[in-house]
């Protein structure tokens, strides 16, 4: 072998060297990525403080509320339990098992959640949760809050599961979730802050609750994916959590809150439409 078959084979190396840190640094920017996407959605709906001078009224918090709640469901099923039975499959016949108990347990952490945060639902005058001296502002800030964690976790867990390598989890189908989500989040923002400037509140100070009440998301899902690294045999688990926690927000909350005051389908609708865009963007994208 020449000294020039050894340059060539060196230079080759190196190559290929190059091109794994390439990327894994993409791979890094894209988690990232996909972490802020929900975030931003709640910022930006927190934003229309700024443009729209009205609270908004019955029949769009219903259209928003049932939306969410159908984005939701959706990312639940095929971003969560699906891929929690399909990585399990080595069980054969008990593959749901990781699913069922997962479920159960997100179910059960936040009905504790629901029973411990103070916080206050739009449309209702009786606060939930333990007693607490802190203002309405801040409980509905709370209440949404609390359907943020889940969310969190769910966008966590899914990119856990995509940098661990041992999943059908592709980039794409993982941030299909993000988008979804970040969709939903945007009216969210908007629920909560301009209820906010309708109390009286200065137009900043309602823009930043309604933003710092989807900061849980991005700080959740990093906790998660950080929890998931050293216990990558429980994602399957994880990952249903997180579909029980979301499933347990919408039944609990988004439901009766898009079902509010005179009878109107427009809420049933609205979630049909979240489900459907959510369903479509995981098929499509992922």
């Amino acid at each position: 072998m020449t000294g020039a078959d050894n340059s060539n084979i060196i230079n080759k190396k190196r190559l290929a060297l190059t091109n794994l840190y390439i990327d894994g640094d993409k791979m890094y920017i894209q988690v990232i990525q996909g972490l802020l996407l929900p975030f931003a959605g709640t910022v930006l709906g927190a934003a229309c403080v700024f443009f729209m001078k009205k609270e908004l009224n019955e029949n769009i918090q219903r259209i928003f509320t049932g939306f969410a709640g159908g984005v939701m469901v959706a990312a639940s099923i095929w971003s969560l339990l699906i891929p929690a039975m399909e990585q399990a499959d080595y069980m054969g016949k008990l593959s749901f098992i990781p699913a069922v108990v997962g479920f159960w347990a997100g179910v059960l952490f936040l009905l504790l959640l629901d029973n411990i945060i103070p916080h206050l639902h739009l449309g209702s005058d009786t606060p939930e949760g333990i007693k607490s001296p802190i203002s309405r502002s801040a409980k509905l800030v709370l209440a949404v809050t609390l359907h943020n964690i889940p969310e969190g976790m769910a966008v966590g867990v899914v990119y856990a599961a995509l940098l661990s390598g041992g999943t059908d989890i592709t980039v794409t189908g993982a941030l299909a979730l993000s988008l979804g989500i970040a969709i939903q989040n945007f009216p969210e923002g908007a629920i909560i802050s301009m209820p906010l400037h309708s109390r009286g509140t200065g137009k900043m100070k309602s823009f930043i609750g309604g933003a710092l009440s989807g900061i849980v998301e991005p700080l959740g899902a990093v906790i998660t994916i950080l929890a998931a690294s050293f216990v990558t045999p429980i994602l399957p688990y994880l990952l249903s959590f997180a579909a029980g926690a979301m499933i347990y927000v919408v039944v609990e909350e988004l439901i009766p809150e898009m079902n509010i005051g005179k009878h109107s389908n427009t809420g049933t609708l609205c979630f049909a439409l979240g489900f459907t865009i959510m369903l479509a963007l995981d098929v499509a994208l992922g």
